[in-house]
C-alpha cells in the first residue's frame, strides 16, 4: 500500500509540472489579425503601461547621412555633442521587434523639435542641444533627429505593433542664447531672475538656470511673432501656411495671442498630423498650472479630431494621455505638490500621471513593503490616477544601482511595482551610468550598448530576464494596474487582480524562491484543479492541495491561467 501511494504521488507530480512552450499573447501578434482581438485579448491601460524612455540622439543611428547639420562641428565636452541617434533608428528597432520582445507598449523619446544651432557652456563644458530640451522652432523637426516623414513612419510602425508614442514636450523655456542663436523678444521671455525653488513664484516666474530664457506662460498679453522666426519661415517657404494656421487656431479657440497659446498650438499640431498618443511634459512645476489645463484641452481636441479623420488607425478608446515631470514629486504626497507656500494638484490640470521620484529610495526595502505601499496609495489617494515609476533616468544623478550591480533585482522592482513603469534605455542591458571624463548628467547619457548585448553572455542573461518580466507585464494589465495581495510570506507569493468592466485579469507571482523543487501557495486565489502556466520556466502546472509545485533553478515564477 505504501509503495502504491508513493507511485501515485510521483505520477501526480509529473502530471502537475509539465514543461511546455506556450504562445504568449502580445499586441503585435493580435494586431496582425484584427483590432477587435487586441481589445479582447490584451486591452491597454495607461495605469499599468510599460514605457521605454530613450534619448533620441543616443539610442540607434538609422541614417548616418544626417549626423551633421547647421555646422554643428565645434568640439564639445565628453558626451555633450550629437552622437547620431535619430527617429529612423528607433523605427528600425520597432521593425526588429526589439520593443515588443521587451514587453514595451509605449515609447517616450526626448524632444525632436528644431534645437538651437549653436553650442554653449553651462559650466559643464561646451554643449550642443543633443538632448532636445533647447527649442529654437517648435514648428520644425531638427534634421539631426530626422524629418516629418520619419516621424509619420515611426508612429505608424509603432501603432501596427500595438505600441503607443509619447512625445516629450517643453512649454517652459526656449533654448539658450548662443553666438548664432539670438534670445527671443522680451515680450516672450524673461532672462532673470534665476529660480530659487523655495516658493511658488520663485519656482515659476524665473529661469530654470542661467541663460535659459523662460517663456512668460502666465501672461495673457498678445505678442507679435519674433522677427527671426518669421524670417526663418519665409526662407523655408512656409510663412503663409504657418500664419494661416495660426489665424484659424486663434479664431476657433478665442485665446489671446499670448506666448503660451502659440506654443500650445505648435505642440498639438503633432497630434493633429501624426496621431501621437500622449505627451511627457517637461518642467511642469515651473509653469503656472492653468497652462497645463489649456494644453490638455487642446491636445484632447486634436486627438479626437485625428481619430475622426483616421478611423481605421485608432488603437482603442483611451483618451489623450499626459504624464508630467514635477521634479522631486513622490507618490507618498498623493495628489498635492508642495511649493513651500502653496500646494498644487497637478492631477487636476490635465495630468493622468506624474513621474514618481520615490521608487529609487523604496527599492532599498523588501518587495512586500514596496508593493503594499504602492497598492494602498494608488487605490486611495491616487485612485483613478497613476504614477510613472523609474529607477534610472537622464537627469537623476543619484539613480538606484548606479554601478549596475543589481540588474535582476532592479527589473523585479521596476516591472512588478504597482503603477506604470519607465524602462530607461539600457536598463535592460546594464548600459554603464558612470562614464569617465563626463561632467554632470552626461554620464547618464552614453550611447546604447548594442555591442555588449550582442557579445557578452552576462548582459544577454540580464536582457532575457527583462524580456520575460516585460512580456508578462504587457500581457497582464493586472501586474501594473491591478490590486496586490500577499498570498504567502515564505516563499514569497502574491497575486494581482484587475477588473475593468467585463475585462478581468489575474496572476500569481513568486519571488525569492529556492532553487530546485518549490511549492507556491495559491489558496483562495486559484482553486484546486486549475491549470496554470509559469511563463518564466515555460512550465504547465495544476493546482493541488492549494498550491503548485515547480522544479527548476529559477528564483521567480510568473503564473497565469492556462488557456
Amino acid at each position: 500500500m505504501k509503495k502504491l501511494l508513493i507511485a501515485m504521488s510521483i505520477l501526480t507530480f509529473l502530471l502537475g509540472c509539465k514543461k511546455v512552450k506556450k504562445e504568449t499573447i502580445s499586441e503585435e501578434k493580435v494586431v496582425a489579425t484584427t483590432e477587435k482581438e487586441v481589445k479582447k485579448e490584451v486591452p491597454f491601460f495607461w495605469e499599468g503601461a510599460n514605457i521605454y524612455f530613450l534619448l533620441t540622439d543616443r539610442f540607434n543611428n538609422g541614417n548616418p547621412e544626417k549626423d551633421v547639420n547647421f555646422e554643428r562641428t565645434d568640439s564639445t565636452a565628453v558626451l555633450r555633442g550629437f552622437e547620431g541617434g535619430d527617429i529612423d533608428g528607433i523605427s528600425k528597432k520597432i521593425d526588429e521587434g526589439y520593443f515588443t520582445d521587451l514587453g514595451i507598449n509605449a515609447i517616450w523619446f526626448t524632444p525632436i523639435i528644431e534645437q538651437v544651432h549653436g553650442a554653449t557652456n553651462e559650466g559643464t563644458g561646451n554643449t550642443y542641444a543633443y538632448h532636445g530640451y533647447w527649442a529654437k522652432d517648435w514648428t520644425a523637426i531638427d534634421p539631426n533627429f530626422g524629418t516629418s516623414k520619419d516621424l509619420e513612419n515611426l508612429v505608424k510602425k509603432a501603432h501596427a505593433k500595438g505600441i503607443r508614442i509619447l512625445l516629450d514636450v517643453v512649454l517652459n523655456h526656449t533654448g539658450p542664447e548662443t553666438e548664432i542663436d539670438p534670445v527671443w523678444p522680451e515680450e516672450w521671455v524673461r532672462t532673470d531672475p534665476t529660480c530659487e525653488f523655495t516658493t511658488y513664484d520663485n519656482t515659476t516666474a524665473c529661469t530654470l538656470v542661467d541663460n535659459l530664457p523662460d517663456i512668460l506662460t502666465e501672461s495673457d498679453v498678445p505678442v507679435e511673432l519674433p522677427d527671426a522666426l518669421l524670417a526663418k519661415w519665409k526662407e523655408e517657404g512656409r510663412l503663409s501656411q504657418e500664419l494661416d494656421e495660426l489665424n484659424l487656431f486663434f479664431e476657433r479657440t478665442g485665446y489671446p495671442r499670448a506666448p503660451r497659446f502659440y506654443i500650445i498650438k505648435w505642440l498639438t499640431d503633432y497630434i493633429h498630423e501624426f496621431g501621437v498618443d500622449g505627451f511627457r511634459v517637461d518642467t511642469v512645476k515651473h509653469v503656472n498650472e492653468n497652462a497645463w489645463t489649456e494644453l490638455y484641452q487642446e491636445s484632447e481636441y486634436a486627438f479626437e479630431t485625428w481619430k475622426k479623420k483616421h478611423p481605421n488607425e485608432v488603437l482603442d478608446d483611451n483618451p489623450f494621455f499626459m504624464v508630467g515631470e514635477v521634479y522631486n514629486y513622490g507618490i507618498s504626497t498623493g495628489r498635492l505638490f508642495n511649493f513651500g507656500d502653496k500646494k498644487v494638484d497637478f492631477f487636476n490640470h490635465g495630468f493622468k500621471s506624474l513621474i514618481n521620484f520615490e521608487l529609487k529610495y523604496d527599492a532599498q526595502k523588501d518587495y512586500e513593503t514596496i508593493f503594499r505601499k504602492y497598492n494602498k496609495l494608488l487605490n486611495t489617494k491616487l485612485k483613478e490616477k497613476s504614477v510613472l515609476n523609474y529607477l534610472t533616468s537622464h537627469d537623476d544623478g543619484s539613480p538606484f544601482d548606479k554601478e549596475r550591480k543589481k540588474p535582476f533585482y532592479s527589473a523585479n522592482v521596476l516591472l512588478l511595482t504597482p503603477g506604470a513603469s519607465q524602462v530607461y534605455y539600457g536598463d535592460e542591458t546594464s548600459r554603464p551610468l558612470v562614464i569617465e571624463g563626463t561632467e554632470g548628467d552626461a554620464t547618464l547619457r552614453s550611447y546604447m550598448n548594442w555591442e555588449d548585448l550582442d557579445s557578452i553572455p552576462s548582459i544577454q542573461r540580464v536582457h532575457s530576464h527583462w524580456q520575460k518580466l516585460g512580456q508578462f507585464r504587457a500581457n497582464h494589465p493586472a501586474v501594473g494596474a491591478g490590486k496586490h495581495k500577499r498570498l504567502a510570506k515564505s516563499p514569497y507569493v502574491f497575486s494581482r487582480t484587475y477588473v475593468n468592466g467585463e475585462y478581468k485579469d489575474k496572476v500569481v507571482i513568486g519571488l525569492n524562491l529556492p532553487k530546485g523543487k518549490k511549492s507556491l501557495w495559491v489558496k483562495g486565489f486559484f482553486g484546486n484543479g486549475t491549470r496554470l502556466y509559469d511563463t518564466y520556466s515555460e512550465t504547465e502546472v495544476i493546482v493541488s492541495n492549494n498550491k503548485v509545485i515547480l522544479e527548476n533553478d529559477f528564483d521567480i515564477a510568473l503564473l497565469e491561467l492556462m488557456e
